[in-house]
């Protein structure tokens, strides 16, 4: 889903800092494919859990990019555990867990707000996910983890309008390398949606753009894209 919304955002005009903690050369190879494009970019590596990393990534997208308009909280980590084997929920499951989905994205926020408010129409988007909601998902950890983002979001919504915008996408099975699902998981979560197909990642990357750039009057909203599973229920 990030290298989709790179790629949107740059295709759109926008300069794009991406933010990598081990997946440096696929960083390296979207930025390659922006400027190949005419667009600029770069990536910077830093581990969101870690507030000194969160602050010098956030000073070279200023540094290098010229300033802020909008935050896109992508990075996630998680682990497939069946909700009923508890006693596989470690505490480094957890801390791992809770560290990258929710304190990562709470450290972005915070070191991007002061250069947000030098701008106007300025905008954050968490990529939180409908496990947040119904607490199914690949862990009882991840599903707490996104559903505490959901709440989050409403709480920045509050506290930093009117300046800023802050919302967040809800995603249900995406195609994507996320946890290591097997194929046969999304090809399940297809059929069983009302549409009868799961969303991609680039109808995710689109989502994120008109919050940033056209929901201009709408803040503290959370976008549930999920093929119409969690509002209608199991295709029949």
């Amino acid at each position: 889903m990030g290298r989709a919304m790179a790629l949107l955002f740059a295709r759109e005009g926008a300069r794009v800092g991406i933010n990598y903690a081990h997946s440096r050369e696929a960083a390296e190879q979207v930025v390659e494919q922006i400027r190949a494009d005419g667009g600029t970019a770069i990536a910077i590596g830093a581990d969101v859990a870690d507030d000194k990393q969160v602050r010098a990534m956030v000073a070279r997208v200023d540094a290098e990019l010229g300033g802020l308009d909008f935050l896109v909280n992508n990075a996630g980590w998680s682990t497939v555990i069946p909700h009923a084997n508890l006693e596989a929920l470690t505490d480094e499951i957890w801390d791992r867990t809770l560290n990258t989905n929710l304190r990562g994205a709470f450290y972005c926020t915070r070191a991007a707000v002061p250069l947000l408010k030098q701008r106007p129409g300025t905008a954050i988007v968490n990529i939180a996910s409908v496990a947040g909601q119904t607490g199914f998902g690949s862990s009882i950890a991840y599903a707490a983890s996104k559903g505490a983002m959901v709440t989050m979001t409403k709480s920045f919504a509050r506290s930093l309008a009117p300046e800023i915008r802050v919302n967040a996408i809800s995603p249900g099975a995406v195609h994507t390398r996320f946890a290591n699902w097997p194929d046969s998981t999304f090809e399940q979560a297809a059929h069983v949606t009302p549409l009868q197909r799961i969303a991609t990642v680039e109808e995710v990357a689109a989502a994120v753009l008109f919050f940033c750039a056209d929901a201009t009057s709408i803040t503290g909203e959370i976008l549930t894209i999920d093929g119409g599973l969690t509002q209608l229920g199991r295709a029949r």
